[in-house]
């Protein structure tokens, strides 16, 4: 036989694997290294939660706006921040020349909701509803203060890029759910609020020096969902399974040869990629929900792209056993108007957010789905640029902010830390970025001092050498 080639014998084999629903790249996954994500893994310890939704609000929501409630302000507004308050943190470049850092109050009205009275702005009237199923952290921080650098020591736990995404480490060490769709799932929605949207780069989902098969699969909102899923012109399903068995052949001959990991991923890769062009599109048809459903999630939840649209889809892969779900939304940089733009903003994601959580509470998904919102940082109590009567902007702020969690073993109506009365420092039970990440794979049953890789000679792991579990907000 010429190399490179099949003989009869292996095309009657291949044609026997083919007729028994098993081509030769899933024998060959079989016989190959176990971190190609072929099936889960076994969990370090019980886990609460299976999967993870991360609806990001990429930019830095405002938390003097949304959940972090400061009516003293109001007496203070148009004053001099206190430098004793501001201290020796870092500015950003687009305020550290101003010479003057005047204390702003949010323009809009609070009140108070669930059985713990957690204060939310009226931007929010549909995340209200949900407080007693939500854990709300008011003392998040970070020490970036820039967007790109902020996103990826959040998502990758590292200021610098190269390592793998949160959703990549959790595809390595738990493996996928479903046999026919990825572990990993990105949707980007563009808000509604008119200014530039700051870059979202593909590593912020990329698996990084691990295998390449656990990166995230972008969803598209127009055309196939994802590219080149339906077939050429002239290609039919069993003409492109017998292709994919004589690369899987080829494939793993190599793989005898050279033991290249990478080799095993390619061939995970093509047999995911077979499997996804029938389960995709049933994925992404929303005919079959109700009327009622859409009306829940809101106007644009029929409108591909939107966040709403891309919330119900969330829910739809976590029935389907999606792993980790990123959910971006973009336009958060409220540097000016934020008052008009927040507005935008919010109107944007509180439906389709707080739908979503009941939705899946009343599937009972709820409780083994780990749901997070929030974005990189927070904003400054100072206004950004001259302080006008009725507008105002916020620079970045990584000092403090709010994220709320749900679902997964999360313990529901809590209001967890405290800042002071500037929201400027937090006074109480902070929680760096490193602890958030430590503490959700907790709950996926991961410690997160143990799901390490080794490469150049070290082993790396999400939270580096850092994260201490949150126990407080655990159920």
């Amino acid at each position: 036989m010429n190399q490179g080639f099949l003989s009869t014998d292996d095309v009657s084999r291949r044609a026997f694997l083919h007729r028994s629903g098993m081509g030769l790249g899933s024998l060959a996954l079989s016989t190959m290294w176990p971190n190609t994500g072929w099936a889960a893994s076994t969990p370090h310890f019980p886990a609460r939660a299976k999967r993870v939704i991360s609806l990001f609000m990429h930019g830095g929501p405002s938390q003097l706006d949304l959940f972090d409630h400061k009516p003293n302000l109001k007496a203070l507004h148009g004053q001099e921040l206190p430098s004793s308050v501001r201290d020796t943190q870092r500015l950003t470049g687009m305020t550290s020349g101003q010479k003057s850092f005047p204390v702003t109050s949010s323009a809009f009205r609070f009140t108070q909701h669930g059985g713990n009275g957690a204060w939310v702005s009226e931007l929010l009237p549909h995340t209200a509803g949900i407080m007693d199923d939500v854990c709300l952290i008011r003392s998040m921080h970070t020490e970036a203060i820039n967007h790109d650098p902020a996103v990826t020591l959040l998502q990758t736990g590292h200021q610098q890029p190269g390592r793998p995404s949160f959703g990549a480490w959790a595809s390595y060490g738990l493996g996928r759910d479903s046999e026919n769709l990825p572990a990993f799932v990105v949707m980007i929605s563009r808000g509604s609020a008119a200014r530039p949207a700051d870059p979202l780069y593909a590593r912020l989902w990329g698996a990084g020096f691990l295998p390449s098969n656990h990166q995230g699969v972008a969803f598209r909102s127009s055309g196939d969902p994802v590219l080149y899923l339906t077939n050429p012109a002239g290609i039919d399903t069993t003409t492109r399974r017998d292709q994919l068995d004589v690369l899987a052949e080829l494939n793993h001959r190599h793989a005898a040869e050279y033991h290249d990991p990478e080799t095993a991923t390619r061939i995970a890769q093509y047999e995911m990629t077979f499997r996804m062009q029938t389960a995709v599109p049933e994925l992404t048809d929303l005919r079959d929900e109700s009327e009622s459903t859409f009306t829940a999630y809101g106007p644009q939840s029929q409108h591909p792209g939107t966040f709403a649209a891309n919330c119900l889809q969330a829910r739809r892969m976590a029935e389907r056993g999606v792993r980790f779900i990123q959910l971006y939304h973009r336009g958060w940089d409220q540097h000016y108007n934020l008052p008009s733009d927040l507005r935008l903003q919010c109107r944007d994601i509180d439906q389709p957010a707080a739908a979503l959580i009941r939705d899946l509470k009343q599937r009972g998904l709820l409780e083994d789905t780990l749901v997070i919102w929030g974005g990189e940082f927070g904003r400054t109590t100072y206004s950004q640029g001259k302080l006008e009567p009725a507008n105002y902007g916020r620079d970045h702020h990584g000092g403090c902010f709010t994220m709320w969690l749900a679902g997964g073993g999360i313990q529901p109506g809590r209001v967890h830390g405290e800042t002071d009365d500037y929201c400027f420092n937090i006074i109480r039970d902070p929680v760096h970025v490193h602890d958030l990440n430590a503490t959700l794979l907790h709950l996926l049953g991961v410690d997160h001092t143990r799901l390490t890789y080794r490469f150049q000679g070290r082993d790396y792991r999400l939270t580096d050498v850092h994260g201490q579990i949150v126990h407080n907000i655990l159920a």
